[in-house]
């Protein structure tokens, strides 16, 4: 009883794990790591609130409520979960539908997606199917990421060029929009975005070890305020209006949630597939096994409860996880002092946020877009596989063309179409008899056939052709290959076996498969299923396969 209720508490409070193991070395080790991610995490917080299109303030508490709460009740020792570039896109695409940015309205409406998209999450992993993410192809994310970055590449453009237009539904119509707005650019914005990204670039490379972010918008503010002494009108980033984390709470109308259905699945699924494919890729580094049921809960907790603190949706994050690990943070813990320091810095560096200029921020993300786009992996996936290729393709022009939450969707669909097309065309190879010492009159009238794939209704038709098509009049048929057969791929084997003008012998059948054909239908017995060749009852002296 008392293994059980540990059992138990270990699923729901997985701090308690690893919270009693640490010591004054480890602390001291995730403190510092928490202090570097605070840092980091200011400016990216700012940026991602304006690319959600949320006032400034609402980055920052979505950097620290579900930053704390995803680690203490996730799997990871370094995911670092807060606001992500691809995830502030899509919920500007999804709400930006039915309410103007930055208003009441539209702030009520992501909270309200917040909550309902980490509801999601909760129950996914509560339901322990965490394996879902497994069927959404990587292709589709490293498609959707690609077009994440050029869409927000081109809503960045209007504020790197100076430009005052509304924004359009689609990146095609924003596209549109700016060009024919170009008349209209403002040559100081275009110095100052060109600083920004310079700084940041400049940075990065040769101050590896320096926050590139952190220094590029400094020099932004610096080039700005020279701007601004000279005389010249700067467009700034609005005020923040509040300096500690505030209370919210959601709009939970029927109608309203059922309009914002199709938003609340794709950012929650992309949400995890995020999480899940950091946490996994740092964790390759640090040998660690990530659980992905656990990583649900403590993504859907962090949703859920963030969303009463004025959060956006958040997810894991790959920049700051991969600085979390590398400043040697030994434990979850960094990730909740991460966000604590942050609580602490925000009434003192909030004054001086609005002092970034628009252009600056548009600079910054449009340096974030570019780091998006994974060249390695897309140019490997085009060179080694036409039909992941055709995934990413579609997936990425979806996201130029529709509403952004849809192209995850339109990859989703092209990913288990080709799954369920590959799974309903299992191989049937047939064997080389001369090879299982079978002589020459055997071999003219009989067959040995591999079965590679599990049979299900998907693929019975294709099958039963298959077997159809061969004229040997014993049919042996090896299993091996197979995990599992339903009612259906039951009872064509059963009328594959009954044909009066062949023998159909089953050898080699995995365990769970047998007892399904044995309890599917009434015409398989025990003595149809035999371990070997050798042991067929038809006097061959063959060896076993």
């Amino acid at each position: 009883m008392r293994e059980q209720l540990l059992t138990v508490l270990v699923r729901y409070f997985p701090f308690m794990v690893w919270l009693p193991l640490i010591n004054k070395e480890n602390l001291r080790a995730d403190c510092l790591a928490g202090l570097t991610g605070a840092v980091i995490v200011m400016p990216q917080g700012v940026a991602y609130a304006m690319l959600a299109g949320l006032p400034p303030e609402y980055g920052l508490y979505t950097a620290i409520i579900p930053a704390i709460l995803a680690a203490l009740f996730g799997s990871s020792q370094h995911l670092i979960s807060g606001p992500t570039a691809a995830l502030s896109i899509i919920v500007f695409s999804t709400i930006s539908q039915f309410a103007d940015a930055g208003t009441s309205l539209y702030i009520q409406l992501c909270i309200t997606l917040t909550f309902c998209a980490g509801t999601v999450q909760l129950l996914m992993g509560l339901m322990r199917i965490g394996a879902v993410v497994n069927f959404v192809s990587h292709s589709v994310v490293i498609g959707f990421t690609a077009g994440a970055a050029v869409v927000i590449s081109i809503s960045q453009l209007r504020y790197a060029l100076g430009l005052n237009y509304a924004s359009a539904s689609t990146a095609i119509e924003n596209l549109w929009r700016v060009a024919t707005h170009l008349q209209h650019v403002q040559v100081f914005s275009v110095l100052l975005a060109l600083v920004t990204v310079v700084s940041c670039v400049a940075t990065k490379r040769f101050f590896p070890n320096m926050p590139n972010m952190l220094t590029a918008m400094m020099a932004s503010v610096v080039a700005a305020l020279l701007l601004t002494e000279g005389g010249i009108d700067v467009e700034y980033v609005e005020q923040i209006q509040s300096t500690t984390v505030k209370l919210s709470s959601p709009d939970l109308d029927i109608k309203l949630v059922k309009e914002l259905l199709g938003g609340i699945l794709a950012v929650a699924l992309l949400g995890l597939v995020e999480a899940i494919s950091i946490g996994r890729a740092v964790a390759l580094k640090s040998k660690q096994r990530i659980d992905s049921n656990q990583e649900f809960i403590g993504q859907g907790i962090s949703n859920v409860v963030g969303a009463f603190f004025s959060c956006y949706m958040s997810s894991g994050s790959f920049t700051r996880s991969g600085v979390n690990y590398s400043s040697g943070a030994k434990s979850p813990l960094a990730a909740v002092f991460a966000g604590l320091i942050l609580l602490l810095m925000m009434p003192i560096m909030v004054e001086y946020i609005h002092y970034i200029p628009l252009a600056g921020m548009g600079g910054i993300l449009l340096v974030v877009a570019y780091n998006l786009v994974d060249v390695q992996h897309i140019r490997s996936i085009m060179q080694q596989d036409k039909k992941e290729s055709v995934i990413l393709i579609a997936t990425f022009l979806a996201a130029l063309f529709l509403h952004l939450e849809l192209s995850i969707y339109v990859g989703i669909t092209m990913s288990m179409f080709f799954y369920l097309r590959r799974t309903s065309r299992p191989v049937v190879d047939k064997v080389d008899l001369s090879e299982l010492g079978f002589s020459e009159e055997d071999r003219l009238n009989t067959q040995v056939v591999r079965i590679n794939g599990s049979i299900y209704f998907g693929c019975v038709a294709h099958l039963h052709n298959e077997l159809d098509a061969i004229n040997a009049k014993r049919l042996i048929i090896l299993g091996r290959g197979i995990n599992f057969v339903d009612h259906l791929g039951v009872q064509m084997l059963a009328e594959v076996a009954t044909q009066d003008d062949r023998e159909v012998y089953f050898c080699h059948f995995k365990a769970n498969a047998k007892q399904a054909m044995l309890l599917g239908s009434p015409y398989f017995k025990e003595s149809h299923f035999y371990e070997h060749l050798s042991s067929l009852p038809i006097g061959w002296g063959v060896v076993s396969c």
